[in-house]
């Protein structure tokens, strides 16, 4: 009796039934001849997309780890930082490059078109690194060759200028307009 309710197939077409099975076996062997077997694994009609070579592949050429640093620096490279970047850390290292003491007596106020600007504390320390422009330029071309500095401008404090531009002629100056 057991063996009514296993559904058996005979070696003829896929649809035919002996006709000592029950119905519920012959609606099971009905809907496997429809639709297969659900045990067997079949495609579900979506076309797998091949990978683009190299582009997914874990050990590839360019796959390699790389360091912050070098990351940044090929970053930097790339996108034409080198000058700005290595203008500002001048600036910022001025003690460094310039010397303690000469530091505290003078601050670098800017690069404008490759003159590094310096303000100095008095007319004396402007005069002293006016003498000492050499070295500090080899400095700066031995630290900083991404600067583009080709020259260095030592100006000593502010004062009232009658001058209107750098290149002023002489005349005859200010005179007496007050009174």
């Amino acid at each position: 009796m057991a063996e009514e309710n296993v559904p058996r197939e005979t070696t003829g077409t896929v649809g035919s039934v002996e006709s000592g099975t029950s119905e519920a076996a012959q609606v099971y062997l009905r809907f496997k001849s429809v639709f297969g077997d659900p045990n067997a694994r079949r495609s579900r009609g979506r076309k797998r997309i091949a990978p683009v070579v190299g582009s997914s592949v874990p050990f590839g050429i360019g796959r390699d780890p790389r360091g912050l640093g070098d990351t940044i620096n090929s970053l930097t490279m790339q996108l034409g930082w080198n000058s700005p970047l290595a203008q500002s850390e001048l600036l910022a290292s001025w003690t460094e490059l310039a010397g303690e003491e000469t530091a505290n007596h003078s601050t670098p106020a800017g690069i404008d078109d490759g003159v590094l600007t310096v303000h100095c504390e008095s007319t004396a320390w402007a005069t002293q690194l006016r003498l000492m422009r050499n070295v500090i330029m080899e400095h700066i071309a031995h630290r900083y060759p991404d600067a583009g500095i080709q020259s260095i401008r030592f100006q000593g404090p502010n004062a009232p200028s009658w001058k209107k531009g750098p290149r002023s002629i002489p005349g005859r100056g200010p005179r007496d307009t007050y009174g």
